[in-house]
Protein backbone atom coordinates (compact mmCIF):
# COMPACT_ATOMS: atom_id res chain seq x y z
CA UNK A 1 0.00 0.00 0.00
CA UNK A 2 2.75 2.45 0.90
CA UNK A 3 4.36 2.29 -2.52
CA UNK A 4 1.75 4.90 -3.51
CA UNK A 5 3.67 7.58 -1.63
CA UNK A 6 6.23 7.64 -4.43
CA UNK A 7 3.76 9.81 -6.31
CA UNK A 8 4.36 13.44 -5.20
CA UNK A 9 0.73 14.54 -5.53
CA UNK A 10 -0.86 11.41 -4.04
CA UNK A 11 -2.82 11.69 -0.77
CA UNK A 12 -4.31 8.70 1.03
CA UNK A 13 -8.06 8.58 1.54
CA UNK A 14 -9.70 8.43 4.97
CA UNK A 15 -9.80 4.62 5.12
CA UNK A 16 -6.11 4.16 4.30
CA UNK A 17 -5.12 7.09 6.50
CA UNK A 18 -6.81 5.38 9.45
CA UNK A 19 -4.95 2.13 8.65
CA UNK A 20 -1.58 3.92 8.66
CA UNK A 21 -2.37 5.87 11.84
CA UNK A 22 -3.57 2.70 13.57
CA UNK A 23 -0.26 1.08 12.63
CA UNK A 24 1.59 3.94 14.34
CA UNK A 25 -0.68 3.56 17.36
CA UNK A 26 0.23 -0.12 17.60
CA UNK A 27 3.91 0.77 17.44
CA UNK A 28 3.66 3.68 19.90
CA UNK A 29 0.59 3.19 22.11
CA UNK A 30 1.57 5.72 24.77
CA UNK A 31 -1.38 8.03 25.33
CA UNK A 32 0.00 10.68 27.66
CA UNK A 33 2.26 13.65 27.14
CA UNK A 34 5.89 13.18 28.18
CA UNK A 35 5.78 16.52 29.99
CA UNK A 36 5.65 16.29 33.79
CA UNK A 37 2.93 18.20 35.65
CA UNK A 38 0.43 17.81 38.48
CA UNK A 39 -2.15 20.53 37.85
CA UNK A 40 -3.79 22.08 34.81
CA UNK A 41 -1.85 25.28 35.45
CA UNK A 42 1.42 23.38 35.49
CA UNK A 43 0.41 21.70 32.22
CA UNK A 44 -0.12 25.10 30.59
CA UNK A 45 3.28 26.27 31.83
CA UNK A 46 5.04 23.11 30.63
CA UNK A 47 3.46 23.23 27.17
CA UNK A 48 4.34 26.91 26.74
CA UNK A 49 7.93 26.13 27.74
CA UNK A 50 8.10 23.21 25.30
CA UNK A 51 7.81 25.44 22.22
CA UNK A 52 11.07 25.03 20.28
CA UNK A 53 12.47 22.99 23.17
CA UNK A 54 12.56 19.31 24.06
CA UNK A 55 10.28 17.76 26.65
CA UNK A 56 13.39 16.50 28.42
CA UNK A 57 14.77 20.03 28.86
CA UNK A 58 11.40 21.26 30.12
CA UNK A 59 11.09 18.41 32.62
CA UNK A 60 14.55 19.23 34.00
CA UNK A 61 13.59 22.85 34.65
CA UNK A 62 10.00 22.64 35.86
CA UNK A 63 10.48 20.97 39.29
CA UNK A 64 12.26 24.03 40.68
CA UNK A 65 9.90 26.37 38.82
CA UNK A 66 6.78 24.65 40.15
CA UNK A 67 8.18 24.50 43.66
CA UNK A 68 8.78 28.24 43.64
CA UNK A 69 5.58 29.21 41.77
CA UNK A 70 3.03 26.38 42.03
CA UNK A 71 -0.06 28.49 41.25
CA UNK A 72 -1.08 31.27 38.87
CA UNK A 73 -1.22 33.64 41.85
CA UNK A 74 2.39 32.88 42.81
CA UNK A 75 3.65 33.15 39.23
CA UNK A 76 1.77 36.40 38.63
CA UNK A 77 3.40 38.00 41.67
CA UNK A 78 6.92 36.79 40.89
CA UNK A 79 9.63 39.08 39.57
CA UNK A 80 10.36 38.33 35.93
CA UNK A 81 14.03 37.77 36.78
CA UNK A 82 13.06 35.07 39.27
CA UNK A 83 11.13 33.21 36.59
CA UNK A 84 13.99 33.62 34.11
CA UNK A 85 16.44 32.16 36.61
CA UNK A 86 14.35 28.98 36.91
CA UNK A 87 14.02 28.39 33.16
CA UNK A 88 17.27 29.80 31.75
CA UNK A 89 18.34 26.35 30.49
CA UNK A 90 15.40 26.38 28.05
CA UNK A 91 15.55 28.10 24.67
CA UNK A 92 13.93 31.55 24.38
CA UNK A 93 13.66 31.67 28.16
CA UNK A 94 13.36 35.45 28.41
CA UNK A 95 10.31 35.60 26.14
CA UNK A 96 8.84 32.54 27.81
CA UNK A 97 9.28 34.09 31.26
CA UNK A 98 7.21 37.07 30.10
CA UNK A 99 4.55 34.74 28.72
CA UNK A 100 4.38 32.81 32.01
CA UNK A 101 4.03 35.90 34.14
CA UNK A 102 1.46 37.52 31.85
CA UNK A 103 -0.65 34.41 31.31
CA UNK A 104 -0.65 33.81 35.07
CA UNK A 105 -1.85 37.34 35.68
CA UNK A 106 -4.58 36.88 33.08
CA UNK A 107 -5.70 33.62 34.68
CA UNK A 108 -5.99 35.39 38.03
CA UNK A 109 -7.66 38.54 36.71
CA UNK A 110 -10.09 36.96 34.24
CA UNK A 111 -10.55 33.33 35.30
CA UNK A 112 -10.21 33.27 39.10
CA UNK A 113 -6.91 31.40 38.71
CA UNK A 114 -8.59 28.51 36.90
CA UNK A 115 -7.42 27.26 33.49
CA UNK A 116 -10.37 27.69 31.09
CA UNK A 117 -11.75 24.63 29.33
CA UNK A 118 -12.44 26.24 25.97
CA UNK A 119 -10.27 27.10 23.00
CA UNK A 120 -11.21 30.78 22.74
CA UNK A 121 -10.12 31.65 26.27
CA UNK A 122 -7.04 29.44 26.10
CA UNK A 123 -5.81 31.03 22.87
CA UNK A 124 -6.31 34.46 24.43
CA UNK A 125 -3.63 33.65 27.03
CA UNK A 126 -0.15 35.06 26.30
CA UNK A 127 2.07 32.42 24.73
CA UNK A 128 -0.79 30.02 24.00
CA UNK A 129 -1.44 29.35 20.32
CA UNK A 130 -3.69 26.82 18.65
CA UNK A 131 -1.33 23.86 19.09
CA UNK A 132 -0.79 24.62 22.77
CA UNK A 133 -4.52 25.04 23.31
CA UNK A 134 -5.18 21.68 21.63
CA UNK A 135 -2.69 19.93 23.91
CA UNK A 136 -4.31 21.50 26.98
CA UNK A 137 -7.86 20.66 25.88
CA UNK A 138 -7.04 17.00 25.33
CA UNK A 139 -4.76 16.40 28.30
CA UNK A 140 -6.54 18.52 30.90
CA UNK A 141 -10.17 18.24 29.86
CA UNK A 142 -10.46 15.18 27.61
CA UNK A 143 -11.87 17.38 24.83
CA UNK A 144 -11.11 15.99 21.35
CA UNK A 145 -8.47 17.99 19.49
CA UNK A 146 -5.59 17.23 17.14
CA UNK A 147 -2.52 19.30 17.86
CA UNK A 148 -0.12 19.81 14.93
CA UNK A 149 3.54 20.32 15.80
CA UNK A 150 6.66 19.91 13.68
CA UNK A 151 6.68 16.10 14.10
CA UNK A 152 3.02 15.80 13.14
CA UNK A 153 3.45 18.05 10.11
CA UNK A 154 6.50 16.17 8.88
CA UNK A 155 5.13 12.66 9.34
CA UNK A 156 1.64 13.29 7.98
CA UNK A 157 3.14 14.85 4.88
CA UNK A 158 5.92 12.29 4.48
CA UNK A 159 3.35 9.49 4.57
CA UNK A 160 0.96 11.44 2.30
CA UNK A 161 -1.84 11.47 4.84
CA UNK A 162 -2.39 15.16 4.04
CA UNK A 163 -1.55 17.62 1.29
CA UNK A 164 1.85 19.31 1.19
CA UNK A 165 0.46 22.59 2.53
CA UNK A 166 2.70 24.52 4.92
CA UNK A 167 -0.36 25.73 6.81
CA UNK A 168 -0.68 23.71 10.02
CA UNK A 169 -4.37 24.60 10.32
CA UNK A 170 -4.95 23.00 6.91
CA UNK A 171 -3.15 19.85 8.09
CA UNK A 172 -5.27 19.81 11.24
CA UNK A 173 -8.48 20.14 9.23
CA UNK A 174 -7.45 17.39 6.80
CA UNK A 175 -6.53 14.96 9.57
CA UNK A 176 -9.62 15.62 11.70
CA UNK A 177 -11.79 15.14 8.61
CA UNK A 178 -10.23 11.72 8.00
CA UNK A 179 -10.10 10.47 11.59
CA UNK A 180 -13.05 10.08 13.98
CA UNK A 181 -12.89 12.43 17.00
CA UNK A 182 -12.26 9.53 19.37
CA UNK A 183 -8.96 8.88 17.53
CA UNK A 184 -7.61 12.44 17.55
CA UNK A 185 -5.95 12.37 20.97
CA UNK A 186 -4.25 9.01 20.53
CA UNK A 187 -3.36 9.71 16.91
CA UNK A 188 -1.55 12.90 17.89
CA UNK A 189 0.57 11.13 20.49
CA UNK A 190 1.39 8.08 18.36
CA UNK A 191 2.28 10.03 15.21
CA UNK A 192 4.41 12.38 17.31
CA UNK A 193 6.28 9.51 18.98
CA UNK A 194 6.73 7.70 15.65
CA UNK A 195 8.34 10.87 14.31
CA UNK A 196 10.40 11.48 17.43
CA UNK A 197 11.81 7.97 17.87
CA UNK A 198 11.45 6.06 14.58
CA UNK A 199 10.99 8.23 11.49
CA UNK A 200 13.30 10.99 12.69
CA UNK A 201 14.04 14.25 10.93
CA UNK A 202 17.72 13.47 10.40
CA UNK A 203 18.89 11.10 7.68
CA UNK A 204 17.91 7.49 8.35
CA UNK A 205 16.82 4.33 6.56
CA UNK A 206 13.25 5.31 5.70
CA UNK A 207 12.61 1.89 4.16
CA UNK A 208 12.66 0.52 7.71
CA UNK A 209 9.90 2.97 8.71
CA UNK A 210 7.78 1.90 5.75
CA UNK A 211 8.41 -1.78 6.52
CA UNK A 212 7.28 -1.37 10.12
CA UNK A 213 4.06 0.30 9.06
CA UNK A 214 3.34 -2.28 6.35
CA UNK A 215 3.88 -5.11 8.84
CA UNK A 216 1.45 -3.56 11.31
CA UNK A 217 -1.19 -3.03 8.62
CA UNK A 218 -0.91 -6.67 7.52
CA UNK A 219 -0.85 -8.05 11.07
Amino acid sequence: MLEKINSPSFVFNAEDTQKIVNAMIQLYPQSETELHYETNFQLVVAVVLSAQATDVSVNLATPALFEAFPTPEAMAEADIQEIEEKIKTIGLYRNKAKFLKNLSKQLVDKHQGIVPANRKDLEALPGVGRKTASVILTNAFDIPAFAVDTHIKRITQKFHLVSQSNNVLTIEKEMTAKLPPEMWYQAHHSILLFGRYQCVARNHNHDECLRLIEEQIKA
